[in-house]
């Protein structure tokens, strides 16, 4: 099994509101939440990454006032702090440029001794595209045509360098990059940094299946995650790849209890705070589109049809056909007879493991065990002290059954993970 840490911070499961949230700006934070991840012996610590303040109905959106730092910076200076844990980035490949990450990302692997990772995101809407020159230029179809030219030409100027540490120059031309020179960063300790790409579509699987290391998704059940790995790993043939060579980690939540019951009371108390009232109108304002300041939270879902395009959102983005969303909300808390805040809380939920220590252990080797995951990203709920109690109570289980490791094998990411170091290609 695999387990890597989400750093919580700008999203709704983090609970602000609970006395033991700290910053998430200080670099303490960031240095509790990873010593806790390599405490436990996890593969990498992760962090995502946003290129502008989101807006909800013409104001700074209520989760990005705490700002969101840049995730390379502080990575490097994690490097610094730890030893063994794997330190990935979010990095937008629309937004960048090859030479100039390629760098960045080889200088963290040099610096952390062989534990760099990416996760290649991709942005094509205009509002984000307005802090850069060319904003708004790319066409949605156009993202992932960029992102595997973007992560094929990393990967040349990674290679620019031979195992000997022999500089060598390069030339690149495509539809999307035209560039050549020679790279300054010699070859890094894992060959290539390791690469992680988000998403859930279609086209997000194929260029995963392509071009990617792990793939982080997610999925609410355990018929889910069986059928999302069998079409992922099946798409991984046709580019000469092993099914080992891509891991599939879903993002997870966790909730222990001292019994089952207790868990389960615990879980529910923290999806009221990260529901909030205010929280509940926020996210129904997201999918209908509209301002619903006048309907109130307990009460019953607005009985209007979303509107498309609206513009009351920007920066935050909708998974799925609105309408066909909100059939199934109105479906859900019609047959259970829930508030607009209830609902909120009920379809919304990301895969939780919930209950005793004992019974998150067999959940948790379940999924990996029936082929619905390769392991998980957690993404704990309080900054920066939400991965303690698993780290504690539910790690040294995993470790007693074998189906996690005691200690660390290797000293690089690649090693955590099992995987090759790349074949140079120079």
């Amino acid at each position: 099994m695999h387990l890597a840490a989400h750093f919580p911070g700008v999203n709704a499961t983090t609970v602000w509101a609970d006395p033991r949230s700290r910053s998430q700006i200080d670099f303490s934070s960031f240095t509790h939440l990873a010593r806790t991840a390599e405490r436990g012996k996890f593969d990498f610590f992760f962090l995502a990454e946003g290129l502008r303040l989101r807006e909800h109905n013409g104001r700074i959106h209520d989760l990005d006032v705490v700002g969101r730092p840049e995730s390379l910076t502080v990575l490097n200076a994690l490097a610094a702090v730890t030893d063994r844990l794997g330190l990935a980035a979010t990095v937008n490949a629309t937004f960048n440029e090859p030479y100039e990450l390629a760098r960045r990302l080889a200088t963290l692997d040099h610096l952390s001794a062989g534990r760099a990772a990416w996760n290649v995101v991709t942005s094509s809407d205009a509002f984000t595209g307005e802090n850069f020159r060319r904003g708004g230029y790319l066409d949605r179809a156009d993202r992932y045509t960029r992102a595997a030219e973007f992560v094929a030409t990393a990967r040349e100027l990674w290679d620019s360098w031979t195992p000997r540490g022999e500089s060598r120059p390069f030339a690149h031309e495509g539809e999307q990059f035209t560039i050549s020179g020679e790279f300054t960063v010699p070859r890094s300790p894992q060959g290539h940094p390791v690469v992680i790409q988000a998403g859930d579509s279609g086209e997000g699987r194929e260029f995963a299946a392509s071009a990617a290391d792990i793939i982080f998704t997610r999925h609410g059940t355990l018929e889910a995650g069986r059928d999302f790995y069998a079409d992922v790993k099946a798409r991984l043939a046709a580019y000469g790849r092993q099914p080992d060579d891509l891991k599939i980690m879903p993002g997870v939540t966790v909730v222990t209890g001292d019994t089952d019951a207790e868990a389960q009371e615990r879980a529910y108390e923290i999806r009221r705070q990260q529901v909030s009232p205010q929280n509940a109108i926020l996210a129904a304002e997201q999918l209908w589109g509209t301002d619903l300041s006048a309907y109130d939270p307990d009460g019953p879902l607005p009985d209007i049809d979303p509107v498309l395009d609206s513009g009351l959102v920007k920066g935050r983005v909708l998974h799925g056909d609105p309408f066909g969303v909100v059939a199934r909300w109105r479906a859900v808390a019609e047959a259970k007879g829930l508030s607009l805040r209830q609902t909120v809380i009920e379809t919304t939920t990301r895969q939780s493991f919930i209950g005793s220590p004992q019974t998150v252990a067999a959940e948790l080797t379940a999924f990996v065990d029936e082929r619905a995951a390769d392991g998980f990203i957690l993404v704990p709920h309080l900054t920066p002290g939400g991965l303690d109690d698993f780290v504690d109570r539910v790690v040294p289980l995993l470790q007693e059954s074998g189906a996690f490791r005691s200690e660390y094998s290797g000293s690089t990411l690649r090693s955590h993970l099992g995987l090759a170091e790349p074949v140079w290609k120079g």
